[in-house]
């Protein structure tokens, strides 16, 4: 294998657009669109200041599991405390955020593998964020659908729908990104060596 100079390895060619088609067939953005900005001001700022792919998908992640966590506490009847930045967002509204950060998460990692100073460890680290907390929020989103069913909302069950159906593509996405950057990882340390060394076991 090639190697570039500085000694990094090229990047898989590895693009999230076959995700980004599943994502748009199985999830229509709703009509009204989103009625406000999806991050909080402390999020926007943090990724303003982040540049590392890894990182920035981190603090997505956590966003987007933040969504998740409040709207679940809000149909338990918790208010948010005041001064909270989610304390004016509807249940709703929160699911279109959720909607609107993975589409952020989608971009940003189609954004970093198109760059091929990226690292590869680092889009793999991106891409294992992705996918645990893409599992994490899909048993999040079966207990939102669970309460929407009792609560007999179906717009509600319909946004939690659309949101599995996104937390699983953006899952499914992830674990094929990291069947390539896991083999890419190897072939760059067995060269950085010297030699071949034999394959360790997985």
């Amino acid at each position: 294998m090639r190697i570039h100079p500085g000694g990094s390895a090229p990047a898989p060619r590895f693009s999230f657009l076959a995700l980004a088609l599943a994502f748009a067939a199985h999830a229509v953005l709703p009509a009204r669109g989103v009625a406000r900005e999806y991050l909080t001001p402390k999020e926007i700022e943090r990724m303003q200041d982040t540049q590392e792919i890894d990182r920035r998908i981190k603090i997505l992640v956590e966003a987007a599991a933040l969504r998740l966590k409040t709207a679940e506490e809000r149909l338990n009847g918790k208010e948010s405390e005041p001064g909270d930045p989610l304390e004016f967002y509807s249940v709703e509204e929160m699911l279109e955020a959720y909607y609107e950060i993975l589409r952020s998460v989608m971009l940003n990692l189609d954004g970093a593998v198109q760059k091929p100073r990226v690292e590869p460890s680092r889009i793999a680290a991106a891409l294992r964020t992705l996918k645990d907390g893409a599992e994490k929020q899909q048993k999040s989103l079966a207990i939102l659908k669970r309460m929407a069913e009792e609560k007999r909302n179906e717009p509600l069950w319909n946004l939690v729908g659309r949101a599995l159906e996104v937390a699983s593509g953006a899952r499914d996405g992830a674990e094929s990104g990291l069947t390539q950057y896991k083999e890419a990882e190897p072939r760059q340390k067995r060269k950085k060596g010297g030699g071949e060394q034999p394959p360790t076991a997985s």
